[in-house]
């Protein structure tokens, strides 16, 4: 802990903008980090990655789990009416309908799903739209089925810094042409944090004819989302994020319109069900044989214990934290934006460009080993990046001590 200690003090020489501490003051101020399993001897700026179960959702999540094995006949025996209550909490969430949405255990899974089952309609020269800001898994998702039919995965890139969500979809769409039968995009951005203005591409998509696959692997629990209006046929997002759920857990959403073209990934009861079922996409995406249901049922947990402590205050309290940090930190370190200063931008996590002398590798080792910090660094299209994640845990000590770190490590 010495390495820590010393790290804060540092700060002495630091003067924070107000803005940034009354926010931090005033996050602190709702005791929420108690409610958290995370280890206090780690600052954790890398909630976009894993998430965090608050205590009273992981009890949840621990009381299926047992319920499962105090008796698995039982349990057995009605698990489709357990997962179709927790469906139908999360369509609510979601404002959508649960014949529209089935669970899945992670966002990359519910691309997977999707991307195999376009292999159908694709052929060769047909073109799949994305941008360069895209999840690698999910790329390598893409590239598979553009293997298999011929397809062309292109990955658009649209010039830095960002001004307006209009300026934004404009030079998106430049990149559409008469053989893109897919687009597919990040609702926020894994490597570089930001949102990107999906809905406007959504509406411009099904005037065109074109398919719209959304990864918002980000997006529930930090910001609100709409399912019902936001317009795509495909979106998958994770409960297990922002969202606060157990690991595991996450969905995937298709227009009724379109849910004929999915396929499962893995054939199982559900495909025999599926000829008779008022819930086709539930049964083929859900149902493939025994497994750990527990993530999924405590979704609901997850959502009302959202409820219960004002989650858009805190939302709003992480976000201004977030981009009086992220302001400060550019700042400090003479680098550029990678967007104007606009709410539309970031929410709870934010990319920070980093000097271009900067060693990731010694950075990252520093972050972790001497200053005790989980916080991302990211080698994205010839750019480094720090990205950081705000959530109600966070302490103003802890934002402090990542200050410190930055500003020795940059002097360095």
């Amino acid at each position: 802990m010495r390495s820590v200690t010393l790290a804060a003090d540092v700060m002495t020489s630091f003067r924070l903008p107000s803005t940034l501490t009354d926010a931090l003051d005033a996050l602190e101020a709702l005791h929420l980090r108690e409610q958290f399993l995370l280890r206090r001897d780690v600052a954790m700026l890398n909630h976009g990655s894993f998430g965090a179960c608050p205590r009273p959702v992981f009890a949840v999540y621990q009381h299926w789990q047992q319920t499962f094995e105090e008796h698995p006949d039982g349990f057995m025996r009605r698990w489709r009416d357990s997962m179709d209550e927790a469906r139908a909490v999360l369509a609510a969430y979601l404002h959508t309908t649960p014949d529209q949405l089935a669970f899945v255990v992670n966002a990359t899974f519910g691309v997977n799903v999707v991307a195999h089952s376009l292999r159908a309609l694709l052929r060769e020269g047909d073109q799949i739209l994305t941008t360069t800001h895209e999840y690698a898994a999910c790329n390598h998702a893409w590239a598979y089925v553009c293997n298999k039919t011929g397809a062309r995965y292109i990955t658009h890139e649209v010039p830095l810094p960002l001004t307006t969500p209009e300026a934004w979809v404009e030079a998106f769409w430049r990149g559409v042409t008469p053989r893109t039968r897919v687009i597919y995009l990040s609702h926020i951005t894994s490597p570089t944090a930001l949102t990107f203005p999906v809905q406007a591409i959504c509406e411009r998509a099904r005037a065109a004819g074109i398919l719209t696959v959304v990864d918002g692997a980000h997006v529930p629990g930090q910001r609100p989302l709409d399912l019902a209006s936001l317009g795509a046929d495909f979106y998958i997002g994770n409960c297990h994020k922002w969202m606060l759920a157990p690991k595991g857990s996450a969905f995937l959403f298709a227009r009724r319109e379109v849910q004929s073209l999915i396929e499962p990934l893995v054939v199982g009861h559900g495909w025999r069900a599926h000829a008779n079922s008022d819930q086709p996409l539930r049964d083929y995406v859900e149902w493939i044989g025994t497994r750990d249901l527990a993530a999924f049922l405590a979704v609901p947990a997850a959502i009302a214990f959202m409820h219960a402590h004002d989650w858009e205050r805190v939302r709003a309290l992480c976000s201004v934290v977030a981009h009086a940090l992220r302001a400060y930190l550019e700042a400090q370190l003479g680098t550029e934006a990678l967007c104007v200063e606009n709410a539309d931008w970031f929410a709870q996590m934010v990319a920070v460009r980093l000097p271009d002398a900067a060693d990731l590798q010694r950075w990252g080792e520093a972050l972790r080993e001497q200053y005790r910090i989980e916080a991302p660094l990211i080698a994205w299209n010839g750019m480094k990046l720090l990205r950081v994640s705000i959530q109600a845990y966070t302490t103003r000590a802890e934002v402090e001590r990542l200050v410190a770190a930055v500003s020795a490590l940059a002097r360095a």
